[in-house]
């Protein structure tokens, strides 16, 4: 047995982030010393994003923007928060506030796509990196679905971009162990509340890079042809040298972001030679595989995967849409990709690609 996807639906906030408005927010925001550098304007031209979806949404937006306080919010500049922006706990409270409701929003277009009642739900596994709350996302999808309360629940916490693959293998589990089993695995990142307000180079790049978002599937054990994209298996990588190179850490003023210039390097070294290992186990090669969900990570990241597996501009273009049109969300994005393919009806194998902290290099295969 093994988890097929029967429902897979996504979910956003309704403001949306503006590359130009991105750099105009920077020029606000941003260490002082770098407020007015000159190059702070080609990190978001070049960031291939065209707008970001965020839960900071239009209010403060447009407050920040306008030198004024109407929206009240705390992650207006104010002297006493130059450089570093509000306290983690404030950030926290925003994560609280919206996390859940985006969560709830991305699993009921995915139990309505599958035709799945949400009391038919025996197991929920819930993803995010972003926040930290108790009762959680588990409690929130419980109470906004209308779940039974005896679901079994599961969190899969602070694994980075490439948690969603996580949360699918735990759901493979689930089901392989119990034919009866109905999942929902959702994943939810709240990367807006984590804007970084001082000069850090790398930490500036995340700041034009990423978003906010929602992507949930359910499912149950395969059974046959008609099951529809099934895990056949999944698959990690840790990179060798390679710790500090991308990091995830909890600040008094936020989660900090580290992100070396090495990491598309390290990627383009060692994906290859690990995956046609991880591809050979399964009686597969890299030219077996019809189409690939790579995690966007940024530009750099994607044409670092392209470049080592030798992959056509077509087999990359869903996932440069997806970080075109909505950014880095962290672990959702690489749903959203996934998404995209099954509503393109790609042909299979697919393999799905993500990269986190470590640095750590996940895969999934559909068939």
């Amino acid at each position: 047995m093994s988890f097929a996807i029967h429902g897979l639906g996504t979910a956003h906030p309704p403001d949306a982030v503006s590359a130009d408005d991105g750099l105009a927010l920077a020029r606000v925001l941003a260490g002082p010393d770098v407020r007015t550098s000159t190059w702070l304007g080609p990190i978001y031209a070049n960031s291939g994003v065209a707008a970001r979806f965020q839960v900071i949404g239009g209010p403060v937006v447009r407050d920040i923007l306008a030198g004024t306080t109407t929206s009240g919010s705390p992650f207006l500049p104010t002297p006493a928060n130059d450089g570093v922006g509000p306290t983690t706990a404030e950030r926290m409270a925003l994560y609280a506030a919206e996390a859940g409701p985006l969560a709830v929003r991305a699993s009921a277009a995915a139990l309505a796509e599958a035709g799945f009642a949400p009391d038919s739900i025996t197991h929920v596994v819930t993803v995010s990196c972003t926040g930290f709350f108790a009762p959680g996302l588990d409690f929130a999808l419980v109470a906004g679905l209308g779940l039974r309360p005896t679901v079994a629940r599961t969190h899969v916490g602070f694994m980075g971009c490439h948690g969603a693959l996580n949360g699918l293998r735990v759901a493979n589990a689930f089901a392989t162990a119990d034919p009866t089993a109905r999942v929902l695995v959702c994943a939810a990142e709240l990367c807006s509340p984590h804007y970084y307000y001082g000069s850090a180079a790398d930490k500036l790049v995340a700041n034009a890079i990423f978003a906010d978002g929602a992507a949930a599937m359910v499912g149950k054990a395969a059974r046959g042809a008609a099951s529809g994209w099934e895990l056949r298996a999944s698959g990690s990588c840790l990179i060798p040298d390679s710790r500090d190179e991308m990091a995830w850490t909890v600040g008094n003023h936020g989660f900090e972001m580290t992100l070396s210039r090495r990491v598309p390097g390290l990627i383009a070294a060692h994906l290859r030679p690990w995956l046609e290992g991880w591809l050979s186990d399964n009686g597969l090669s890299l030219a077996d595989v019809a189409s690939w969900a790579v995690h966007p990570g940024g530009p750099k990241i994607v044409t670092a995967a392209q470049e080592a597996l030798a992959l056509s501009d077509e087999a990359l273009a869903p996932s440069r849409a997806v970080f075109a049109e909505y950014g880095n969300m962290s672990s959702p994005t690489v749903l959203f990709v996934l998404k995209r393919l099954r509503e393109q009806s790609a042909s299979r194998p697919c393999v799905a690609l993500g990269f986190g902290p470590g640095l750590v290099a996940e895969a999934a295969l559909f068939v």
